[in-house]
């Protein structure tokens, strides 16, 4: 409910208050800020070049303050956005307001906003009116929650305030007539407001059910499946915030990563961490990911390319093999077919001969199998051989003292027999140096011989061109058949062989083959040190194969992950998740707490309503997305006769989305082909329209033609869903799965064309 006048003025003073104390900050950290500027300048001419521990630290204290003076400016137009009032038990009351980033102020020790990770804002997300508790470092703190009060501040300005008994969504609804409406206003206003173009934070609306997902343990691994709308995406980015702020004495940005379904998204996601204060944080896709780390000069051919190859030519014959290639190399059990593999080959790393130089033996072939598959059988095979190298090399030279002293007691029984059967005389002089100068010389040349001999022996490890190796196991039949154990088909087999072939003549790598790359690599040589991260995010992981989230949860240390999906989005049909039941267990063996996100805040009643008709026609258990309850227009469907008029309807649209305040539209076509033929035809349009495709890095969401499978994770002010007629989205499960996608991207208005026959999926 709105507070009263009184109120209202007071929290107008308390505003107008902090923004001046930060305007006073702001100047005194700024010309703090050139001081530490002018001496980092001073100290770098000082240094010449060269280390200096003082002027390292004036760097550090530089970066330190600007981070600190961006903060401040960055949030002086809504220093804050909620107050709480909390008297502990036997304690005074205390008012605590909370924001983006905590305000002390050092003059005189008080906290003039608390940040909103801080454990006593958990009170404000998730705390209930009354006698309640809240957890911090010290323990549970108990006492009694007030007051909980949303302000709405813009550009310095308080607009609105809501006082809330219960943190939750009141929804005032009949289940059979689903009609209702959000008592939540401050909710209803930050939803209707439109998308920015970026992903934006959610601090001032984090709901309940978001707030326990964000604050979980940091031991926990956890599995998100968010509905359309859910904001599994922003909770997830959230989490990661929360777990550097909690954590920050022991991980920093670059200890995490976050893994996005591309490019593009990676773009429409990149503000919101850095608003959150959190930097240097890794993030990018599955792909580029292992391409990195394999360091190889092939070229990808990508995921989303084979998918619109799929779409594009579902009933061409050979998609069958294409799509169970996939899945197969996807699957946990081509894991198990890598492990015999490697096994192998770990087998044949090593003859296990002794180590013989000059007829000196240096180390007996039974001694290095003991090293090699009992001391060390923990430690991957090229690491094993490394640290046997380094175990060598280390006893070498006590064995060569040995074999210094054999050498010379050889030499003295020659010496002593040539002097004792021949008198003095050129020829015995001569007989003489010559052992002298052999003897010496096999001295001299027994240490560099005796280290050929053992790198000889051991190489330079295994076979370090992964890709050739993993090429080994297709091309080699009695490898293949012996390792795959018939597993796998013989038709699909040849197929995968042929391909594999192909690719590799070409200088490609198949996306398909990169968790198999990776794994090897890693059997073989073992993690990268650089590669191993302390908190692991995946977004859109229901497009992931179970051997991709494996290799990824071999990068984490402990269990520290958030997955956040919807199997209802699972466009991968071939390799992807569509029960996070069986990947639970087949992946991590139990050890994983699943939960559900079921209410959609993005878009509205009529919209969500729409889009879980499609979701109902899928085979697959998930609940439909729950619409927060803030109403709009219904969907319309539009038909059209022919192409020509789509250029003066899709103007028409824009205009009525124009005068409605939505700027944003996209067109959204189920195929990269379907795009480019819709832009011909727009080329008369009155609005510049620009075709998204895969190679694209930035994001400008105003006008844009964009194909289906590219819109995950995105959100739209209005879209205008392209030729849903009953050929392009027909009865299979992959088109139920696209058109659900598209469906439930827009926030606000959502237009529906079709020529022909309209799509049974809508009907």
């Amino acid at each position: 409910m709105a507070i009263k006048d009184e109120d209202f003025r007071y929290e107008k003073n308390n505003l107008k208050d902090t923004i001046e104390w930060l305007e006073r900050k702001i100047k005194n950290k700024e010309e703090e800020h050139l001081q530490l500027e002018e001496k980092v300048v001073i100290l770098r001419k000082e240094s010449g070049g060269s280390y200096s521990y003082e002027m390292e630290t004036a760097i550090n204290q530089h970066h330190i303050s600007s981070n600190i003076l961006n903060g401040y400016k960055e949030v002086k137009p809504q220093p804050y956005f909620a107050r709480i009032d909390f008297q502990e038990t036997r304690g005074p009351m205390d008012s605590f307001y909370i924001g983006k980033i905590g305000l002390m102020d050092e003059a005189t020790g008080d906290e003039k906003v608390v940040d909103w990770r801080a454990p006593i804002a958990d009170l404000y997300y998730s705390g209930t009116s009354g006698k309640t508790s809240y957890q911090a470092p010290m323990g549970e703190i108990e006492g009694e929650l007030l007051l909980k009060r949303k302000l709405l501040i813009r550009d310095g300005q308080l607009i609105d305030a809501f006082d809330e008994g219960i943190n939750e969504i009141i929804l005032k609804t009949n289940d059979e007539s689903n009609e209702g409406t959000l008592t939540d206003e401050f909710l209803r206003i930050n939803l209707e407001e439109s998308v920015k173009g970026k992903l934006k934070d959610i601090v001032a609306t984090i709901q309940k059910e978001q707030n326990e997902i964000i604050r979980a343990e940091k031991s926990k691994a956890l599995i998100v499946q968010g509905s359309a709308g859910s904001g599994k995406t922003t909770v997830a980015l959230h989490r990661l915030a929360y777990l550097l702020y909690k954590y920050r004495q022991k991980i920093r940005g670059n200890d995490v990563l976050v893994v996005a379904p591309n490019k593009l998204f990676l773009d429409y996601i990149s503000d919101i961490l850095p608003n959150l204060g959190v930097e240097d944080v890794k993030q990018k896709t599955f792909e580029e990911l292992a391409m990195e780390i394999l360091n190889v000069s092939y070229k990808l051919y990508p995921k989303d390319k084979k998918l619109a190859y799929v779409i594009e030519n579902s009933q061409g014959e050979n998609i069958k093999y294409i799509t169970n290639s996939s899945k197969v190399k996807g699957s946990m059990v081509f894991k198990t077919i890598l492990d015999r593999y490697a096994k192998y080959i770990e087998a044949s790393g090593i003859d296990y001969e002794d180590i013989v130089v000059d007829k000196y033996t240096l180390f007996k072939g039974k001694e290095i199998k003991r090293l090699y598959l009992k001391d060390l059988s923990h430690t991957p095979p090229n690491k094993r051989k490394q640290e046997i190298k380094k175990y060598l090399m280390e006893k070498l030279k006590s064995k060569l003292t040995n074999i210094s002293e054999e050498i010379d007691a050889y030499y003295a029984k020659e010496i002593a027999s040539i002097r004792n059967s021949m008198e003095d005389s050129v020829e015995r002089r001569e007989k003489l140096t010559a052992l002298y100068d052999e003897r010496d010389k096999k001295k001299a040349t027994l240490k560099d011989e005796a280290k050929e001999a053992i790198n000889n022996y051991l190489g330079n490890g295994l076979q370090d061109d992964i890709v050739k190796l993993y090429l080994n196991l297709f091309n080699d039949e009695f490898i293949f058949e012996m390792i795959t154990g018939g597993k796998i088909p013989e038709k699909l087999a040849k197929f995968m062989i042929n391909e594999l072939n192909d690719n590799y003549n070409k200088g490609i790598i198949d996306s398909d083959d990169l968790a198999a790359l990776l794994y090897l690599k890693f059997k073989i040589n073992g993690i990268p040190e650089k590669y191993k991260f302390q908190h692991i995010v995946i977004d859109e992981a229901q497009d992931y194969s179970p051997f991709e989230l494996f290799i990824m949860r071999e990068m984490v240390l402990g269990s520290s992950m958030t997955i956040v999906g919807d199997t209802g989005q699972s466009i991968y049909y071939y390799k992807g998740i569509d029960d996070w039941q069986k990947l639970i267990k087949e992946v991590f063996q139990e050890d994983i707490y699943y939960t559900p996100l079921t209410q959609s805040y993005r878009s509205t009643v009529e919209i969500v309503n729409f889009a879980n008709k499609v979701l109902r026609k899928q085979k697959n258990s998930l609940e439909p997305a729950k619409p927060v309850l803030r109403h709009g227009m219904e969907p319309k469907i539009i038909e059209y006769q022919k192409d020509k008029e789509v250029v003066a309807i899709i103007d028409d649209l824009v205009e009525e989305a124009e005068r409605a305040g939505k700027k944003n539209v996209a067109i959204i076509c189920k195929t990269h082909e379907q795009c480019k033929e819709i832009k011909k035809l727009l080329k008369r349009s009155v609005n510049k329209w620009k075709v998204i495709s895969d190679r694209d890095k930035k994001l400008d969401l105003e006008k844009i033609i964009i194909p289906s499978y590219m819109t995950k994770g995105l959100e739209f002010d209005c879209s205008i869903v392209y030729d849903c007629n009953d050929s392009n989205y027909c009865n299979s499960e992959l088109d139920k799965r696209l058109l659900y996608v598209v469906l439930t991207r827009s926030l606000h208005m959502e237009y529906i064309l079709y020529k022909g026959e309209k799509s049974n999926l809508i009907q």
